[in-house]
This record gives structure tokens, sequence and C-alpha cells, in this order.
């Protein structure tokens, strides 16, 4: 049975854990494929709010096997502290597995996150400052460690001794700051390691197996494409690939074993950090997007930016990935507006462009065209059906569809499992 593939459109913040923990409910399988502890995934049920960062969403059911790919960048500690904190809750973690592949954020990566952005100055990228950035950074330079590596001691002090030198020369010549100890650092790692071991497997191996068993699997995406590191907007983006090729790299998913690729967007638009953000709010309708919305970061707190829906990036993003459905989220935080604004093109210097400038400096100038359409002042969060939905929601669901050239198939008008709204594709909105 093909994966199904789940990815961010916007730049984030999507709601990418309530499409997933809807659709786990009948998988077998979900596997987050991409991003560290400087993601977060909130899924709020009966028993609460559950607030994920390297688990995957679909742990909240008992039946699903839930796999942390080779894509992701681990910190031990910090994925103990989940488990922990998940299991006081009575979740089941019997059924979560960790890819011995996913390399390792160890102390000096923070470290070096921390330095490198107070060097950027007022130039920063707005990281979460969980050393991200610098472990991708050491993946691709092949100066990594791995899950592996801790599961043998002798191994991991080779490996450090190799690499640690050069942090500590950064840390302290350019940076002024403290340096780590191989050993130290070797004798922490090799017991979390211990602790993790009951957790490592090949993942890729079992992914490939669940998928020739036809089972049914999700691919749970971090991020979102407009923070992807080639097609963002680069240098504003995160350090690892959002997209749905990206998402196959890091779950060990061939691009034909993939029959259906959802993108999850806002009824707006947000992003945290720096960067361009054409149809950015600085006004009171941005203030009361972010209060109603609640929005604030799951893993750092901050405020979001909030602005209109942004069609051009969002189509960009539907084409860029072969989108096959779209799921709208938080529609009621737009139910107190008497209209509402889409963007549906941007000028540069004047000039019609269809789609995001490479240049960040330049996509900063974009002016947006924008769309008004008329809101509804109506409650949805109590809608059962998108057919309960009042006229001009359901209108403005049918315009994103139109200008994303992809079918709404869900619709979430609150944070509550229940308030996520299904239709068949190709059906009227």
């Amino acid at each position: 049975m093909p994966a199904t593939v789940i990815i961010g459109g916007q730049w984030g913040d999507e709601g990418k854990g309530k499409i997933t923990d809807a659709l786990a409910a009948q998988a077998d399988m979900v596997v987050r494929p991409n991003g560290s502890t400087n993601a977060g995934h909130t899924v709020v049920t009966d028993q609460g709010v559950f607030k994920f960062h390297l688990v995957p969403s679909g742990v909240l059911h008992p039946a699903c096997d839930c796999v942390i790919g080779a894509g992701v960048a681990v910190d031990p500690a910090q994925l103990l502290d989940e488990i922990t904190a998940l299991q006081a809750r009575g979740v089941d973690l019997s059924r979560l597995y960790l890819s011995d592949r996913a390399n390792v954020i160890l102390p000096y990566h923070p470290a070096l996150d921390r330095a490198e952005e107070q060097r950027r100055g007022t130039q920063s990228i707005g990281t979460t400052l969980r050393g991200n950035g610098p472990a991708y950074s050491d993946k691709v330079g092949r100066r990594g460690i791995r899950i592996a590596d801790l599961l043998d001691e002798s191994a991991l002090v080779e490996r450090l001794r190799l690499v640690l030198p050069e942090k500590n020369l950064l840390l302290a010549s350019l940076y002024g700051e403290e340096t780590f100890d191989a050993a130290a650092l070797a004798e922490r790692y090799a017991a979390l390691g211990e602790r993790l071991a009951p957790l490592v497997v090949q993942a890729e191996v079992l992914v490939q197996d669940a998928l020739a068993a036809g089972k049914r699997v999700i691919v749970e995406s971090a991020q979102a494409t407009m923070l992807d590191v080639d097609y963002g907007t680069y240098p504003y983006v995160t350090s690892s690939m959002p997209t749905a090729a990206g998402a196959c790299q890091g779950a060990g998913i061939g691009p034909t074993q993939v029959d259906t690729v959802i993108a999850v967007y806002k009824a707006y638009t947000t992003r945290v950090g720096g960067g361009p953000f054409p149809t950015e709010l600085h006004d009171a309708i941005g203030q009361l997007l972010r209060d109603r919305g609640q929005e604030y970061g799951t893993t750092t707190g901050r405020p979001r930016r909030t602005g209109w829906f942004d069609a051009v990036a969002g189509r960009y993003a539907a084409r860029l990935n072969g989108v096959t459905e779209v799921a709208v989220t938080k529609l009621d935080v737009l139910d107190a507006l008497e209209e509402v604004r889409i963007c549906v093109g941007y000028r540069l210097d004047g000039t019609p462009i269809d789609a995001p400038p490479s240049v960040a400096a330049v996509y900063e100038r974009v002016e947006p065209v924008y769309e008004v359409l008329p809101g509804w002042r109506e409650d949805t969060s109590q809608a059962t059906s998108v057919d309960e939905l009042p006229l001009n929601a359901r209108r403005y669901l049918d315009r994103i569809a139109e200008l994303l050239c992809v079918p709404v198939t869900m619709v979430g008008v609150g944070p509550q499992r229940r308030q996520l709204l299904h239709r068949t594709a190709g059906a009227a909105v």
C-alpha cells in the first residue's frame, strides 16, 4: 500500500500534528523524516494537550508504530525527557522506534547556534537555538555523530577526538565560549545511548517491510516548504528538506511508493523568525489573528508573525510537492472578521511575478496583490460538516482550492479532534 506524505504548505506551524493524529487512527505506521527539537506539533484530545518535538504525532494511537527516521537530528537527552513526560501521562511508547542512522545533536551544537546568531546581529535568522543548523552542517560535512555511534563507547571516543578539536577552536577563538571535553562527552552520551538502545533499529528496513506488507504508512514532515533549505526563503530557512521529496529521503521511502501528498495550510499565514513575509500584518487585525489563533511557538513560546493567506507562495508549494490534497486549518480564527483577504499575486518594482523570488532581499520588496472576500461573522467551531459552514466561509475555501489548483479535503475549525471536517475530493465546498 503506497504511503501518504503530510507536509506544510507555508512557513510552518500549520497544524500538521492535528492532521497526522487524525489520519493515524487508520494507519499502521507514522514516520517522522526531518527536523529536530526545533519543531513542535500539538495535538488536542479528550485527555488534554500533547506537544510533540521528536516523537511522531501518531503515538497517541496504540496500534500505530511510530518511527523517528534517519533524516531527524536527535538530541538524546531531550528525546528521553519527552518519552518520560509522555509515559507519565499514560502514553504507550512500546511501538516507538529510532533510526540508527539519525544524527545526534551534541552540546556544542546549541553553543555554536547561539554564538552564530549573536554574531549575525540584526541579520539573525531567528533560529530556535536548539543546535539544529550546526548539527545538519556536521551531517553534510561528514563530521556528524549518529545514533549508532552512541552504542559503541570506544568508537564514540574516537569520533569525538576527531571532531571536537575543531569545535573547541571555533568556540574559544572565534566566539569566546567555553569548550568541551571529549572523554566527558563520550561517557555521558554513551550512557544516553544505552538508555535509547531498546528503541534503535534500521528504520528504513522497518518502513520498507511495512510497505511491502501492505500496511498504511504516514510520513509526518516537520517545518514547511517555505522553510526548505533549497526552495524556501534562504537563508531564513531550516537546515533540512521539509518538502515531499525530502520527507521521502528522511523516511527511507522511494518516490514511487507515495500516492498521496497532503499539504497543510492555515486559513491565514504565520511565520517565526526573520525573513520575507509579503502579507504580514502589523495592525490590529494581525494581533487579532495572533490572539484568536494562539500564535505562539510550541517549542520557543515566541509570538508568531501573522498575515493574510498567501496563495502565490501556497501555489508554489503545492506545485513543488506534487500536492494531491489540501487541509485548511484554523478557519474559525477568521470568524470575527467582516472581510478577509487573499494574496492572489505579487508585484516586484511594479511588474507582476508569479513565484517567490530566490533572493531574500528581493522577496522583501514584493508587494502583495489582494482579493477581498466578504467575511461570515458566524461561529464555525461547532460545525460538524463542511455543509454546515456559512456560505461565505465555503466560498473562501473554494477560492483557496481554485488558487492552489488542489482540492480542499479537510477543514479545521478548532483544536479538538472532533473539529476536523472531512469532504470527498472533487465535492463542492
